[in-house]
């Protein structure tokens, strides 16, 4: 990659169920890419705006029902789109996102069980057709991720979801994948770190990005 001639912004979102072992990763692509002089913009989902952390705390530790959590993690979701990820894209920067919209399907609509059709929806107004351009899922099974987590930190509300929860979010990643394959990238994060890295480093040897 050339940082001074390619300037074609690129929105790449990082998924994966709690535990998954996502960040030890986003923390490596931050780096190597800083280093190179790239452009970068690292950000996460819910949040990334003073307006959407302050709807993350909400989403992350007040109880809720479905609906009013799925509106409250669109609503940050529009802030963030708006006010850091376009400018960033329409500048030619990187954005590198811990999770986007995938989340929220796999979250509160296979994990929570809220209506599909009504996250479409919002979807559509709300991103105005924007995505990702790539999107690794971090896939591990939800055994191996809960003792991760248990190691790691106490469980807000979602990580203290039981294994049925996340084995429907889990699905809820692979039936968004399937929608739309040219757009995803399937890591293995059961194995070692070393492993899950060299995997992330050809995803992006192979578009060229690396």
């Amino acid at each position: 990659m050339n940082p001074e001639t390619d300037l074609v912004g690129r929105f790449i979102s990082v998924e994966g169920i709690d535990g998954a072992g996502k960040t030890t990763h986003v923390n490596a692509l931050q780096d190597r890419w800083q280093h190179q002089g790239r452009d970068l913009v690292r950000t996460r989902e819910p949040g990334g705006t003073d307006l959407a952390e302050a709807l993350r705390e909400l989403v992350l530790h007040q109880s809720m029902d479905a609906l009013t959590e799925t509106l409250l993690v669109f609503a940050a979701r529009r802030d963030h789109l708006r006010q850091v990820i376009e400018p960033a894209l329409a500048r030619g920067a990187w954005v590198l996102c811990d999770r986007f919209t995938d989340a929220t399907f796999a979250y509160q609509g296979a994990g929570r069980g809220f209506d599909l059709g009504v996250l479409s929806t919002l979807e559509t107004w709300v991103q105005n057709g924007r995505q990702p351009d790539l999107t690794l899922i971090f896939d591990v099974d939800p055994a191996v991720a809960a003792q991760r987590l248990s190691a790691a930190r106490a469980p807000d509300r979602f990580e203290s979801q039981d294994h049925a929860f996340f084995s429907r979010v889990r699905q809820g990643y692979m039936d968004r994948m399937v929608q739309s394959p040219e757009r995803f990238a399937v890591v293995d994060a059961s194995r070692s770190p070393d492993e899950v890295g060299a995997q992330v480093q050809s995803i992006f040897e192979q578009r060229g990005w690396w």
